[in-house]
This record gives C-alpha cells, sequence and structure tokens, in this order.
C-alpha cells in the first residue's frame, strides 16, 4: 500500500483487521461527482462537468466494484463517451499493474506501469491502497472518484443531456427503498463473501458466511418478479449481480462460502442469467480475468493452481455472447 506517497510493502489482501479477526474493507478516499453542469455533488468539491471524452475509468475485471460501474456505462449506453483502461487481473507485489496479461492495456494517459502511480498523480502524499475503479478526468489531470458506488450513479444521470435514455437505476419513487436494501446486500452478501474469505478467527468466519447465506436465502425468496423490485432494473440489481456471477466460481471455493452454490437457488440462477443477457453485460464478465486474479491470491491459494469450471457459468456467459 501507499504511505504518504510511497509504495511501502507488498501487495496483501487484508491490510486491517479488528481484534476479533473480522476484515475491515478500506474507505474510498476520492469522493467529487460529475454532474450535469459542473455544480458540487453530494460530497467533495464541484467543477466536474459531463463531458464527452473527458474522463477515464479504471477498471480490473476481476473485481466486482469497477463490474458495478462497466455495467452502468453499458446499460447507460456511454460506451463512446467514457473510455475505459483493463488492468492486469492478477495482483502482483505493487498491486494493480497495466498491461501483461490477454486483455489486460497499458495505460494510455500517463504511461503509469502500476495503478498506484496514478494515485500518486492524483495526490502525492497519499496513503492507503490503490483500488479499482478510479474514475480519472483527463482535462484537469484529477481523480474524480474511486468509489463504486457513487461513480454508478453518476453513469445514471450525469450524461443524460449527452446521451438520453428511458432506463433509470436509480428512480426517485424507489430511492428510499433502495438505500434501505443496498447497504444489507452490501454488508451481507458484497462484503460478506470477503469477510468470510480473509477472516483471520473462526468466530469472524462464522459470522460472515451465516450472513452470506441468508441473505442469499432472503433474496431467493424476495424474487418472485423479474427483478429486485419487481418489473424494473435498479442499481441494486447490478450491485446484487456481480456478486452472483462469481459465486461459484470463486467465492465458492476460494472464500469458503461451500454450503450452497447459486446454481442450488433455482430463481436466483434465473435471475443472474436474466441480467447477463441484458444488452452489453455480458461483455463486462470475463471468467478468465476473474479466476486468474482470485486464485492468484497467495494468502489464500499458495499454488497458484485455479479451478476450470463451473461448466455452467460458462455455458451461461456462451448462451448471453
Amino acid at each position: 500500500m501507499l504511505i504518504d506517497g510511497k509504495w511501502m510493502e507488498n501487495w496483501q489482501p487484508v491490510q486491517k483487521a479488528d481484534e476479533k479477526g473480522r476484515f475491515i474493507r478500506q474507505v474510498s478516499g476520492f469522493r467529487n461527482w460529475i454532474t450535469t453542469d459542473g455544480s458540487d455533488g453530494p460530497t467533495g468539491e464541484g467543477g466536474f462537468k459531463a463531458e464527452a471524452g473527458r474522463y477515464r475509468l479504471y477498471v480490473a475485471l476481476i473485481c466486482p466494484w469497477a463490474s458495478r460501474t462497466l455495467i452502468a456505462r453499458k446499460l447507460k449506453g456511454l460506451d463512446e463517451v467514457i473510455p475505459v483502461t483493463v488492468v492486469n487481473p492478477v495482483l502482483n507485489d505493487q498491486g494493480w499493474q497495466f498491461g501483461g496479461y490477454p486483455g489486460a492495456e497499458e495505460d494510455p494517459h500517463f504511461g503509469a506501469k502500476y495503478l498506484h502511480e496514478i494515485y500518486t498523480r492524483a495526490d502525492d502524499s497519499y496513503t492507503g491502497r490503490a483500488t479499482v475503479p478510479v474514475l480519472w478526468d483527463m482535462k484537469r489531470n484529477v481523480m474524480v472518484s474511486n468509489e463504486s458506488a457513487d461513480i454508478l450513479r453518476m453513469f445514471d444521470t450525469a450524461f443524460e443531456y449527452l446521451v438520453p435514455s428511458d432506463l433509470r437505476l436509480y428512480p426517485d419513487d424507489l430511492a428510499d427503498e433502495i438505500d434501505t436494501l443496498n447497504p444489507r446486500i452490501y454488508d451481507m452478501l458484497n462484503n460478506g463473501v470477503y469477510k468470510a474469505g480473509f477472516a483471520s478467527s473462526q468466530l469472524a468466519y462464522d459470522e460472515a458466511v451465516d450472513g452470506v447465506f441468508a441473505m442469499l436465502c432472503e433474496l431467493e425468496d424476495r424474487l418472485t418478479g423479474e427483478y429486485l423490485f419487481g418489473d424494473r432494473l435498479t442499481e441494486t440489481d447490478v450491485r446484487t449481480f456481480v456478486t452472483l456471477i462469481r459465486f461459484d466460481a470463486a467465492y465458492h471455493g476460494l472464500f469458503k462460502t461451500n454450503r450452497a452454490q447459486i446454481a442450488d437457488y433455482p430463481r436466483l440462477s434465473a435471475y443472474m442469467a436474466r441480467i447477463l443477457r441484458l444488452p452489453g453485460v455480458a461483455e463486462t464478465v470475463n471468467m478468465d480475468h476473474i479466476t486468474r486474479g482470485y486464485y492468484s491470491i497467495k494468502a489464500l491459494n499458495p499454488t497458484g493452481i485455479r479451478p476450470t469450471g463451473p461448466d455452467h457459468i460458462g455455458n451461461l456467459l456462451k448462451l448471453a455472447a
């Protein structure tokens, strides 16, 4: 991680845990907002007007948080407005690296070798992990945001005057319900699988895995319609999907969340397949990057050997292509 702008140690998956061994995720440090006219957003400072070609999105295809933003970009038709750079799926001793793997790209803006160099360009005294996604302003050469939840909402509305859309991922009439459900899904499922996988005590693991499967059962019961809020796709579905699509291939084995697979939940399986078939979504899912990245985490898989399955996820991707 970076300490006062200097890379101080080899990358480790767990940088912080509480006294009972519970994994603690780093809080995002850049929280500015792109808005239609450049006015202030809910956090950070203003001056980030929605303009075509001004912003670059740095992502890792292994990462569910980054994939949230990729899916929103696809669903909102922003491909030509916001260019994307994909990093190497393998986290090496200096974290995320550019290039060096099929589908990974060199940094076209600065020629940086590692993502942490982008962070120190944003703040030469930055302390913390260099995480994805990163939304970068190429006009001002500053980082707009590294918080995926915020970026998802920016993509939903900020560029509407450039690329009109009938889809609203955070509709006003569902905002309160979305804001109630999102944190629970995040804590128990999205981050819950990480809390299980990176637990450093049996107590922490037991708590986390109980939460994961309690939420999966709750979502299975809730899905009486096409999506979590009936027949309307929202950001909550995007946030849920990115965990579901990785679950059987990575979290079930590597993170020891192995009481069941998503394949064992009929409604969740159909729901996952339904979202995967939405225009552009399958393009954001790269199972080679996902398994290569997760199973390269030495703390969890010292040999680096990765599984070849599961076949049902591969078949889903072929059908959605």
